[in-house]
């Protein structure tokens, strides 16, 4: 274990969320099918990786049970507690994609959260998911949600639920819109093509935590053709008012439930990274649940900006997210192409 300046954790790595630790990934973990090589990625490269699995094998692989065993990795230490070298994610010029769902405005204020179950209906329930994968034979899960695309397929989450940072890849990855409480209302889609951005891939900085997952068909149906799309952002302003979506499992959660977070975000109080903080207590599990922007509580529609990543040990109240930026931009044009 070693700890660099205010220790902090993954959100999936950690069972204790408060134990003051550094988690780091395991070299020991295993990996599924054939990833592309990339020399050396820069800041704006992409690695990504073809998964080998069989949808079919996935499909029967996640059982009901055993999706209701899966839990958060155990602890791990992590590899860098510094931004890279470049400083962080560059910002260009604001872009962006209108999602499949209608931004409509409600009548409904927002009201900031730190935690709560997210009891309406509107888009945001069937466009947040649940994700379930396996790394080293254990089965565990995360957060993610559907953002808009060209090929209909892709759903964003932390880069640390595709691959972690000693450069394992996730097996049996499979995405679960709606999940609530085991039911699984619009069925269940394997994933096809992970893709994590250059800098997470060469030194698992927390700036670039981010993933891009193109799914499979199910019944023939593209996943936002059956559950809908939010819009996706990059080079946003800073300090917007977001909410926070996923499935945290630790502490007061339990995993089977939408979960929120609400507020502004602000920089990191401990200028380690470029990402952005809010007020928040959801816990492990939550990691790769989608941030976003211009959201009306009504319609449950808005733009996603960031994902949850990380919290620092001494201040558990805080989650932080990446920035999208360059980086992200360019994995995700690629990403909607596969």
């Amino acid at each position: 274990m070693i700890t660099l300046g205010a220790a902090h954790f993954w959100l999936m790595f950690t069972r204790s969320p408060f134990a003051l630790v550094v988690p780091v990934v395991s070299a020991a973990l295993g990996m599924l099918g054939s990833a592309t090589s990339h020399p050396a990625p820069g800041v704006t490269a992409v690695t990504d990786h073809v998964i080998a699995t069989a949808s079919s094998a996935t499909l029967r692989y996640w059982t009901v049970e055993r999706m209701r065993r899966a839990v958060v990795p155990p602890q791990r230490s992590h590899l860098s507690a510094k931004g890279g070298a470049d400083g962080g994610p560059a910002a260009g010029a604001p872009v962006t994609i209108p999602g499949s769902v209608p931004e409509q405005q409600s009548s409904r204020r927002s009201v900031a959260t730190p935690g709560a179950p997210w009891t309406s209906r509107g888009a945001v329930r069937a466009t947040t998911g649940k994700v379930f994968f396996t790394i080293n034979g254990g089965d565990y899960v995360c957060s993610a949600g559907t953002v808009a695309s060209a090929n209909r397929d892709l759903v964003v989450t932390a880069g640390h639920c595709a691959r972690d940072a000693a450069g394992n890849w996730a097996e049996h990855w499979i995405y679960v819109p709606g999940y609530d409480q085991g039911r699984r209302p619009y069925g269940a889609f394997p994933a096809r093509h992970l893709f994590v951005p250059g800098p997470w891939t060469t030194r698992g900085d927390e700036n670039y935590d981010v993933a891009l997952v193109a799914l499979s068909t199910s019944g023939k149906r593209h996943v936002t053709d059956v559950v809908g799309a939010q819009g996706i952002a990059f080079d946003q302003p800073r300090g917007a008012l977001v909410y926070g979506f996923g499935y945290p499992a630790g502490g007061r959660y339990d995993g089977e439930r939408l979960t929120y977070c609400s507020g502004r975000t602000y920089p990191d109080s401990h200028k380690i990274t470029k990402d952005e903080g809010l007020r928040c207590d959801m816990t492990e599990g939550s990691s790769g649940g989608p941030w976003l922007t211009r959201f009306d509580a009504g319609t449950g529609t808005g733009v996603v900006t960031s994902v949850s990543s990380f919290k620092y040990a001494d201040d558990p109240a805080t989650m932080y997210g990446p920035y999208f930026g360059n980086a992200i931009r360019r994995m995700y044009d690629r990403a909607q192409q596969a």
